[in-house]
């Protein structure tokens, strides 16, 4: 399966059976001792989660910690030395393409096929998983939504680095998987998209979706995700709520930027920040 298809995902009704009968209580994403090296260094280090439907699961971490590496394991990309990924009830090493087509995939930096129109870009990935005409009609309201269908006519090629975040989107969206594995999606966006695609991340939850999270941006992860993974150095450092890495950091009255600077070991940014606040107020 090429790297394209993992962008979207396949059609309800084609759904293995698996995954059609999973309820709420079992997680459609579950991580288990999932380990990769590069020589004698651990990217990612034993690392163990899981994202239920109908639920926003953000990952955050300094960068090198292992988060871009993890995402290339779920999204079937690069083949981990150790442990086991599951999605839908499929494993990734050995129903590889089971899990692709119920997982939709949106990277930082889309790759698109330039000599194509925006529309004929939505086609051609509809036509992969031969996506019916009343579920691809779907995408006309992304477009609509996110600016773009004045310019689904126009080549892919003259799309600014916002605009092709926003096609990816569309393309993910419009199919509804029930995996949605989502890497820094405000990188390029106005303030205008980047407010809607937070409505959209939430809207794709309470319909039952399972959204995987990777950003910096510590004010989205505290506003969207039901649960917060920080991985340091390949590993997983702390796991919960809000209010569960408060408890785990003893940090009752911290914000999320406060305790990951803490748990991250950024001390001296830490008393930084602490510093340009005092003087502030």
């Amino acid at each position: 399966m090429s790297d394209m298809r993992i962008l979207i995902a396949h059609r309800g009704e084609l759904l293995p059976p698996k995954t059609k009968t999973m309820n709420d209580n079992q997680p459609i994403l579950a991580v288990s001792g999932l380990t990769k090296k590069f020589g004698d260094f651990y990217a990612v280090d034993d690392v163990n989660f899981s994202v239920k439907p109908g639920t926003i699961f953000g990952f955050l971490g300094p960068n090198g910690a292992g988060k871009t590496t993890t995402i290339k394991m779920l999204a079937g990309l690069l083949q981990p030395d150790s442990g086991t990924i599951t999605i839908g009830g499929h494993l990734m090493a050995s129903e590889p393409l089971a899990c692709k087509q119920i997982t939709g995939y949106i990277p930082d930096r889309p790759y698109l096929y330039e000599k194509l129109t925006g529309h004929e870009f939505l086609q051609f990935m509809a036509s992969l998983y031969d996506l019916s005409a009343e579920h691809f009609a779907t995408s006309a309201r992304y477009l609509k939504l996110f600016d773009l269908d004045n310019w689904q006519h126009h080549l892919v090629e003259s799309y600014s680095h916002g605009m092709r975040q926003k096609l990816i989107m569309t393309s993910a969206f419009m199919l509804d998987s029930p995996l949605i594995v989502v890497d820094e999606p405000m990188v390029g966006l106005d303030p205008k998209s980047a407010r809607l695609v937070k409505g959209l991340f939430k809207e794709q939850a309470a319909k039952g979706r399972a959204i995987f999270l990777s950003t910096h941006s510590l004010e989205i992860a505290e506003e969207l995700c039901d649960t917060i993974a920080i991985i340091v150095e390949g590993r997983l450092r702390s796991m919960g709520s809000l209010k569960d890495l408060r408890n785990q950091s003893k940090m009752a009255d911290s914000d999320l930027e406060e305790i990951f600077l803490e748990l991250t070991g950024a001390y001296e940014l830490q008393e930084v920040v602490k510093a340009l606040k005092g003087a502030i107020l």
